[in-house]
């Protein structure tokens, strides 16, 4: 079945179709929700509700642009709300620090150690971090997203290149020293 009559099969309420598109995307949408979740198990929750989301508005997706792309938004701000509701960015001094360049050693990092280290990052910081770093939204672009300043998602993603900065620091000198 091509993706388009998948599609429309969805807007349907088609529950065929639906298991269809969820096997077909969540593996990639997963990925998503646990770049921007605290762990595993809020990525599946995450993961649900944007499916749910997407069953929900799929009516409006006109076959224009990346059907992709459409689900990969609609999946961020799902995450995104659930930050909003609980207030996340509610207390922010948007003091701006200078920004910290971060330069990541493949060879020494594995990419579990990466995912885990911007997953234990404060919420406000690992998701300003995930929307600029990983998913190329502009500053004014992710305040709009989160409903914060320009200057509060400067001064989050400074602040977070300055905390993965320091861990990646902290394990490397823990490694050489092990290796002693």
């Amino acid at each position: 079945m091509s993706l388009n009559l998948l599609i429309e099969n969805c807007k349907k309420n088609d529950i065929k179709a639906q298991s269809e598109l969820y096997k077909l995307f969540s593996s990639k949408l997963f990925s998503v929700c646990l770049k921007y979740s605290r762990n595993y198990v809020e990525a599946e929750d995450n993961l649900q509700d944007a499916f749910l989301t997407i069953f929900k508005k799929i009516e409006q997706y006109k076959n224009k642009g990346s059907f992709e792309g459409w689900l990969k938004r609609i999946t961020i701000n799902t995450v995104l709300q659930q930050y909003r509701k609980e207030k996340v960015f509610d207390i922010v001094n948007e003091n701006i620090i200078d920004d910290v360049e971060l330069e990541v050693d493949e060879e020494a990092l594995s990419i579990d150690y990466l995912l885990k280290i911007i997953q234990e990052l404060p919420d406000r910081y690992r998701l300003v971090f995930n929307l600029y770093v990983l998913d190329d939204y502009s500053h004014k672009d992710i305040a709009n997203m989160l409903d914060i300043n320009i200057g509060t998602s400067k001064s989050n993603l400074a602040r977070a290149r300055q905390i993965l900065k320091q861990n990646i620091e902290d394990y490397k000198t823990s490694e050489s020293s092990q290796s002693l």
